[in-house]
């Protein structure tokens, strides 16, 4: 439903079937298996030891010698088989949807792009162009009073304004195109901030304007077509060693792009020429040494200088960023496969413990407890990616917040289980509360 919320004014009115509608659902399902399976393990878990625990099987099991870890145990191993497959489907599955789905996508924007072009509306979303059709016939494909406008941000917009055409993809499925017949070509030249400009009409039988469908892709945060999510573990470990080990690189952009710049670095060992009887003069105004004739050309050049050196840095700066960013993606995907699989068996932890403490069965009471976990848990685990993604955090901390907050809590409930705790016991509340609550009613009839 969120991917729905999110993409559905890209796909309503693109004339879709029902298998393509079923397959786009298909994949967008299967990328939530890894985050659908520690959920299920936990209400499970819970559902069940709370079963046992309302029937009294736990208490006879305990009476029998047998304790709660011993009693735990095929279902912790066959948790820890849940996981492995958890992981399996993560690292070998998920990365095939999560392609096939960016291919989808792409898929159904280009499939039909004259169903996005409605009739006498001003169409924006391909880059520098606004379009605007009189008529469109029936096969979507011959249009009619065609008007396209070139948003250069110069002078003005140019103008295209033709009878009528044909729209089509090319075969690549790369570009759209428009054949257009029987019309006219507007186009001002000349600089800003000036009145003498030139002016052409162009007047065509037929004219052929290309349109790169890199703007028809849907637009929506890191929706590239290469993306880490496609990658398994063995290539995001390959892809992680590639972006680590540029280091070499950036020093060799400096020194090519920065350092000449630098001339002063060709003299750093030169003081000796500036010596008088083995002493370095004291120069406290650079215009005692520079004549005024070359004062103003010496500052100019100067500035061109640090500029030059400023743009380049900033380029190698803003380089180096994106290249961090990229790491630090892939090394989260990378711990992503992990991460998702140990919570099965940490939420496991949780749910089987709290489940024979609450002794409640069916679907209400479990329902509500692993909700709130779940919810706990899902909150740690984007706080800690976010974290990480900004680089407050390192990827390792980030990634593992969550297991590391809720271990803890598995091995307390787990604890309080083996001694049947009264943790969730209303009336064991009840009787501690009840002495402070008489002698709160004596101090006040005082």
């Amino acid at each position: 439903m969120q991917f729905f919320w999110l993409y559905i004014d890209d796909l309503v009115g693109k004339g879709l079937d029902l298998f393509t509608i079923l397959e786009l659902i298909g994949l967008v399902s299967a990328s939530t298996f890894t985050t659908a399976l520690p959920l299920a393990l936990l209400f499970s878990s819970i559902m069940t030891f709370g079963n046992l625990g309302e029937s009294f099987e736990l208490i006879a099991i305990k009476a029998a010698g047998i304790p709660l870890i011993r009693f735990m145990r095929p279902l912790f191993l066959f948790t820890v088989f849940l996981s492995g497959i958890a992981f399996l489907f993560a690292n070998n599955i998920i990365p095939v949807t999560q392609m096939k789905l960016t291919s989808l996508k792409y898929e159904i924007i280009v499939a039909k792009p004259a169903l996005d072009i409605k009739e006498g509306v001003f169409y924006d979303k391909i880059d520098g162009y606004v379009i605007k059709l009189g008529k469109k016939e029936a096969n979507d494909s011959v249009i009619r009073n065609i008007v396209i406008f070139e948003k250069k941000f110069n002078l003005q917009d140019n103008m295209i304004m033709a009878e009528w055409g044909v729209m089509r993809v090319s075969k690549d499925k790369k570009f759209l195109e428009f054949i257009m017949y029987n019309g006219w070509r507007y186009q001002e030249r000349g600089l800003k901030n000036t009145t003498n400009t030139e002016f052409t009409r162009l007047y065509f039988k037929e004219y052929k304007k290309v349109f790169d469908l890199k703007s028809f892709q849907m637009n929506k945060g890191n929706d590239n077509i290469y993306d880490p999510k496609m990658l398994s573990v063995r290539q995001l470990s390959h892809a992680m060693d590639s972006l680590n080990n540029k280091d070499s690189v950036y020093i060799k952009r400096v020194r090519s792009e920065v350092a000449p710049y630098l001339r002063f670095f060709t003299y750093k060992d030169s003081s000796h020429l500036f010596t008088a009887q083995g002493k370095v003069p004291s120069i406290n105004n650079i215009n005692a040494i520079v004549p005024d004739s070359l004062r103003l050309s010496i500052v100019e050049n100067v500035g061109y200088q640090f500029t030059s050196i400023l743009n380049n840095v900033a380029t190698i700066r803003d380089t180096y960023k994106e290249n961090e960013t990229a790491s630090a993606y892939h090394a989260i995907e990378w711990h992503r496969k992990f991460t998702l699989s140990f919570a099965c068996m940490v939420l496991f932890l949780i749910g089987a413990p709290l489940g024979s403490i609450i002794r409640k069965g069916g679907l209400g009471t479990p329902m509500v407890l692993a909700i709130v976990f779940f919810v706990v848990f899902f909150l740690l685990n984007n706080f800690g990616e976010k974290f990480a993604k900004s680089g407050e955090w390192t990827v390792y901390k980030g990634m593992w917040l969550s297991s590391a907050i809720l271990i803890p809590v598995g091995f307390f409930l787990t604890y309080k289980a083996m001694r049947d705790s009264q943790l969730f016991n209303q009336e064991f509340y009840y009787r501690l509360l009840q002495p402070i609550k008489v002698t709160l009613r004596k101090y006040f009839k005082k």
